[in-house]
């Protein structure tokens, strides 16, 4: 019996020994695969922080130009403010000299129309429209 217990143990071990080669070569191709999926996983999280840290980007350029948008807009207002503040008061020296031959003296005070276009009859029509144009800018006839 000893010399069959051998041989089925000699059997037995080596069917374990084929059993744990074949499992050693079914190990080895299970860490293949799960490098492969390690390797897949890492480049769509490479992917995905790529993708945010554009995001992220494009979110810090729209914001900077939403406020370049802003201050440009509040410097245009401004300058629409000062133009509108810096607009002539004076009168041209042409109209200034028709209204002294006139005898108005328009020192700032606002013209009678009567006497305007009185005195602007000796004038052809595109300039009495004219002299009308700048006293209106000036402020001093409506």
């Amino acid at each position: 019996m000893n010399e069959e217990a051998l041989q089925q143990l000699t059997a037995t071990a080596e069917r374990l020994a084929t059993a744990a080669e074949s499992l050693d070569r079914v190990l080895g191709r299970l860490d293949a695969q799960q490098q492969a999926l390690n390797a897949k996983v890492d480049r769509i999280v490479a992917s995905v922080d790529r993708e945010s840290a554009d995001e992220s980007e494009e979110e810090e350029g729209n914001r900077q130009l939403q406020q370049r948008v802003a201050e440009l807009e509040k410097s245009n207002a401004e300058l629409k403010a000062q133009a509108s503040r810096m607009t002539r008061k004076t009168l041209p020296p042409m109209v200034s000299a028709i209204l002294a031959k006139s005898g108005s003296d328009a020192g700032g005070e606002k013209i009678d129309t009567g006497v305007l276009d009185k005195t602007l009859q000796s004038l052809s029509v595109e300039q009495r429209i004219a002299v009308k144009a700048e006293l209106a800018r000036a402020g001093m006839i409506e």
